[in-house]
């Protein structure tokens, strides 16, 4: 019974690509900043390859790797969530999603606030922890929705818990879905719930996205197809706008999510464990924390000691990244064009380094590889496995 765990560490890039002066990211490099850091720890990531990965300088490499490994290029047109999974699932997206930098037109706005009930504040690219401080007190006094964007392709949304019940912001959010299609398919709608007294406003952790339809099919939509489980834990659920699962579970922090993970190890199924840890992004990555994120991958790091363990003779546990959140970038608190890790452990891995891939699309590929499925999406299978 072959099992794959999938986890990505959210915006856990290792350095610019390419094409990083196109997207303004020329020298960014989330795994350098955190590797600056005191409270950075990696040693069970060491051990298997992570610093032997082309490019990286951080960390001390390793003799005898005992995973396998490669440094992944993102094909797509993109830095963002949406894009960045939908590629390690089997879509290259060559066409960027739409951004607004100078906020949304008045017709999408006046149509949200006719079918939501409610006026809109704000409609600015903002920093998601400021745009609550800035407008947090005039939402409470009027009711208004909070709008805004960012660097990505995303309609976000901000209420507090105590003004907007949760259901009510999420109503709103799938009646943003529907009219944000055809040219303005932005890539998420996301709820941003927040908490507190004027002055001292907090996000909660009860975010959710509303994602556009993966525009064909993915690997969780084939490996499901073929009669085998496709479990999620996180926002993957969110990100594939709900398809191609057959369980999932959302979380509140890597935390909660890693305990999941070891939670949903001791289940028997055939197919794949999906996990994305938010933490790394949301949290510390477009707060430029350093030693938040730091901190962050050391307990990742020790947990991965116990997830390892709790492996099977035919499981495969591979660690990735969806784009990169460098916190030592000042001159935007926004994603980072960067190149992602991908490592593999199992009893059937083929240690070494595999190189640099020309595309996400190769992981997916991997996977419905070594579950036997001979179904071509984008990418080729990486051939580390016996």
């Amino acid at each position: 019974m072959k099992r794959v765990f999938l986890v990505v560490l959210d915006s856990f890039g290792i350095g610019a690509e390419p094409d990083a002066d196109l997207f303004g990211d020329v020298g960014t490099n989330t795994l350098g900043s955190c590797a600056t850091s005191p409270y950075f720890r990696f040693e069970n990531m060491r051990k298997l390859g992570f610093f032997n990965i082309d490019g990286v300088e951080a960390g001390e490499k390793v003799e005898q790797p005992t995973g396998a490994f490669a440094r992944m290029q993102e094909a797509s047109m993109g830095k963002d969530t949406t894009i960045g999974h939908w590629e390690i699932g089997g879509i290259i997206s060559p066409k960027p999603f739409p951004t607004y930098p100078n906020g949304f037109p008045k017709e999408i706005l006046d149509e949200f606030s006719r079918r939501t009930g409610r006026g809109v504040l704000c409609n600015q690219t903002y920093s998601g922890t400021v745009v609550i401080n800035d407008y947090g007190d005039e939402h409470v006094r009027t009711g208004k929705w909070i709008v805004y964007t960012s660097a990505d392709s995303v309609f976000q949304i901000a209420a507090h818990e105590d003004v907007v019940p949760l259901e009510e912001l999420y109503d709103a959010c799938r009646i943003a879905r529907e009219i944000l299609q055809g040219e303005h398919a932005v890539g998420r709608v996301i709820a941003r719930p927040f908490k507190g007294e004027s002055g001292h406003y907090e996000r909660t952790t009860n975010r959710h996205d509303f994602s556009l339809e993966p525009t064909k099919d993915t690997m969780l939509d084939v490996i499901k197809a073929h009669g085998m489980e496709v479990l999620s834990i996180g926002k993957i659920y969110d990100i594939f706008a709900h398809r191609g699962m057959t369980d999932y579970v959302f979380t509140i922090g890597n935390t909660d999510g890693m305990n999941k993970l070891e939670e949903w190890m001791d289940r028997n199924f055939e197919g794949l464990c999906f996990v994305n840890l938010v933490d790394f992004d949301m949290v510390y990555g477009h707060r430029r924390d350093i030693d938040g994120y730091a901190k962050a991958l050391a307990e990742f790091d020790e947990r991965l000691a116990g997830f390892l363990s709790k492996l099977r003779d035919d499981d495969l546990f591979m660690i990735t990244a969806d784009h990169g959140c460098d916190p030592g970038y000042t001159k935007t608190t926004d994603h980072t064009r960067e190149y992602v890790p991908f490592v593999v452990a199992g009893k059937n891995v083929i240690p070494g380094n595999y190189g640099t891939r020309k595309t996400f699309a190769d992981m997916g590929a991997t996977v419905l590889n070594y579950l036997g499925i001979n179904e071509t999406l984008d990418g080729s299978p990486i051939l580390c496995i016996k």
